[in-house]
């Protein structure tokens, strides 16, 4: 599961990666600077993670990941070919979900592609573009769809009612994503066709340090732009992220945090809330040898989370023991906890909770 990091030229984008990767893409003052998207694979900060080490004691502990992708900036034109147009938009099809990095600070030295610091101006801009983009993809199928449906295929019929909505919602300027479809619709008509704006997005205001924990005017006004889209919007001082990334004393960047106000890094927020918008969930496996984070989507069963393992777990799957992290860290060990009779034995039904410390019986 990815998530792409969109933009216009210079807002911070590759910044913003190299702080959350710890990759070095290079970063310059003119547009595209970045040209192939870069791929960072980023540990997901889980303090439940570190609490089961110190209870466990293992020889070594894996975290979750998420991976994270630095896609080109995009300008006015794109959906036509302008500048990177095509290999942007073919990048961010790829994606599972959108961070959509909004310019929020003024500075004389960085140099804005209108000029001007105006992130709602900036985020139309690439919501028209990615419109533009869906609507040419919406056009292409109605044309094939409605010769279908003019000889009276109920399902052709369907899809191109559905189909109709989407592109009256791009034509007034709204993304799929503000849409409600029936599940059987979204399923089979909308989710296959992947238009890029029915991703999940979330918006991130690059801020300056000063505005790292309240926000600013420029964040108010995005807040209020996308109120009606159900997104999530994230204030970030990237470049103070950058700095604090630097740094290798962990006493230091506690102390420079605290300067501007916050108690962690505002990008370990980011990776969480990354993964929560892929709608992805952790459980753990516990022993000796590993205390280990496994990545499985929201609502898997457990047949499916031990498939995560290996899928020999999923074919030959018999139960599964269930520990809820609380229950572990409140009597301290497995062993306890099946001596109080907190250890639940689940099967194949079972839909697995975040946070979930699990053994898996199989026989293949």
């Amino acid at each position: 599961m990815k998530a792409g990091i969109v933009g216009l030229p210079n807002v911070g984008k590759s910044t913003l990666f190299n702080c959350l990767s710890n990759a070095k893409a290079q970063s310059a003052n003119f547009p595209f600077c970045t040209i192939e998207p870069n791929v960072g694979v980023v540990n997901v900060p889980d303090p439940r993670l570190q609490k089961l080490e110190e209870l466990v004691d293992p020889e070594r502990v894996l975290p979750a990941t998420v991976e994270i992708v630095d896609i080109a900036g995009l300008v006015k034109g794109a959906s036509k070919g302008e500048g990177l147009g095509n290999q942007f938009l073919g990048n961010i099809r790829e994606t599972d979900a959108i961070i959509h990095v909004l310019r929020c600070f003024n500075n004389d030295n960085i140099v804005h592609v209108d000029g001007s610091v105006d992130p709602i101006r900036d985020k139309e801009t690439i919501d028209i573009e990615l419109q533009l983009k869906d609507l040419e993809t919406v056009d292409k199928k109605l044309e094939k769809v409605k010769r279908t449906a003019r000889t009276g295929n109920k399902e052709a019929q369907k899809e191109e009612e559905a189909l109709l909505k989407v592109k009256e919602a791009l034509e007034a300027g709204n993304s799929v994503r503000t849409l409600e479809f029936e599940e059987d619709v979204y399923n089979e008509i909308i989710k296959p066709t992947q238009f890029i704006t029915d991703k999940p997005v979330m918006y991130l205001c690059n801020v300056d340090d000063d505005a790292a924990v309240s926000g600013n005017d420029y964040v108010e006004k995005v807040r209020e732009a996308v109120k009606h889209e159900n997104a999530e919007v994230l204030v970030l001082a990237v470049g103070t992220e950058a700095d604090i990334n630097e740094l290798d004393d962990y006493e230091e960047r506690q102390m420079f945090l605290a300067d501007i106000g916050l108690e962690e890094p505002g990008s370990a927020k980011l990776i969480r809330s990354a993964y929560k918008l892929l709608d992805q969930q952790t459980y753990f496996t516990a022993g000796k040898k590993e205390v280990r984070a496994w990545t499985i989507k929201v609502g898997s069963t457990a047949p499916q989370a031990a498939g995560v393992i290996h899928t020999d777990f999923e074919k030959g799957f018999i139960r599964a023991e269930v520990i809820q992290y609380n229950t572990y860290v409140e009597y301290g060990s497995e062993a306890k906890v099946k001596e109080a009779g907190k250890l639940n034995v689940e099967g194949k039904e079972y839909i697995v909770q975040d946070g979930d410390v699990m053994h898996f019986l199989f026989n293949v």
